[in-house]
């Protein structure tokens, strides 16, 4: 019969808190990391959402906003507001998501009116954001 062996392994975390829920951050190679790990899930749910109401609008699935909105049980004008975070620039969704941004990007910061220039949003995103 074999002697039973262990082996302890130890790894450093740190238990934090994050909009009533625990979250693991682990160190990075380079030191503590400077930014979370994970994307504001309901910023990511709303930008997917859009995104979907998009397509099903460019596929002809609905003629008209106020037709998707009877359909889908929400708001004309939540509705709208989640098809404006498409006009957002690519590289904005991609921070968003890839969650590089060193402050807080928030949802309601992003439903209101947007710059149409790509450019001018992500001024706007350094200068308030620190992105």
């Amino acid at each position: 019969m074999n002697a039973a062996t262990s082996i302890t392994v130890r790894v450093p975390l740190a238990i934090g808190h994050r909009q009533g829920r625990k979250t693991i951050v682990t160190p990075t190679a380079a030191g503590p990391a400077a930014t979370n790990t994970r994307a504001d899930p309901a910023l990511v749910e709303a930008l997917a959402r859009g995104f979907r109401y998009q397509r099903m609008l460019d596929e002809g699935r609905y003629a008209s906003i106020s037709e998707m909105a009877t359909a889908e049980r929400i708001e004309r004008g939540y509705l709208g507001s989640l098809l404006r975070l498409t006009l957002l620039a690519p590289d904005i969704v991609e921070m968003i998501i890839e969650r590089r941004c060193r402050k807080r990007v928030v949802l309601p910061a992003l439903m209101g009116p947007l710059l149409s220039s790509w450019v001018a949003q992500q001024d706007v995103l350094d200068s308030e954001h620190g992105c």
